[in-house]
């Protein structure tokens, strides 16, 4: 068990540390392309009025607006997610197939989050420091470990009928 706890740490560190020491131009247009541009196609969809508009790394509206840094992006989720079926003692083929299946869910957990930023932001600073500094990532770690072990518990299930 202990083995598998270093693997995971392992594992997050590397990643963690070649995310920071590549070029920004893939990051950039990672949080353009998979955070910033989807977030305003569904600010759009949702409330017209706000017009939003993707501006570079930041959702811009009349109303208010939120940056989007790494860090942001939902990479470290990814990571976690990585780290986690590396780690996890799984058939290699449910490796696989959760992580190819969690890196949507990363990317939908990380969208529900910065459309929630974006909406506290319009509405309150107030909540949007708590959200941002503590509820936010929390849920987004809880979300994440939830559905690790989703596919934890589905893959014990299928063993036990065996």
């Amino acid at each position: 068990m202990l083995w598998r706890a270093v693997i995971f740490g392992l594992v997050f560190v590397v990643l963690q540390l070649s995310w920071q020491t590549m070029g920004t131009s893939f990051g950039q247009a990672l949080i353009h392309d998979a955070a910033v541009g989807p977030a305003v196609a569904v600010v759009n969809l949702l409330t017209p009025s706000v017009h939003a508009v993707a501006d570079g790394h930041t959702v811009r509206s009349r109303m208010g607006s939120l940056n989007i840094i790494n860090g942001c992006d939902g990479t470290e989720a990814l990571f976690l997610l990585t780290a986690a079926f590396v780690a996890a003692r799984l058939p290699w083929r449910v490796r696989l197939g959760g992580f190819l299946l969690g890196i949507p869910v990363v990317f939908v957990v990380n969208e529900m989050r910065i459309l929630a930023l974006f909406y506290a932001n319009l509405d309150d600073r107030a909540p949007f420091d708590f959200l941002h500094g503590t509820a936010t990532p929390i849920a987004v770690i809880l979300l994440i470990a939830g559905y690790f072990y989703a596919v934890l518990s589905v893959q014990a299930r299928a063993a036990a009928t065996r």
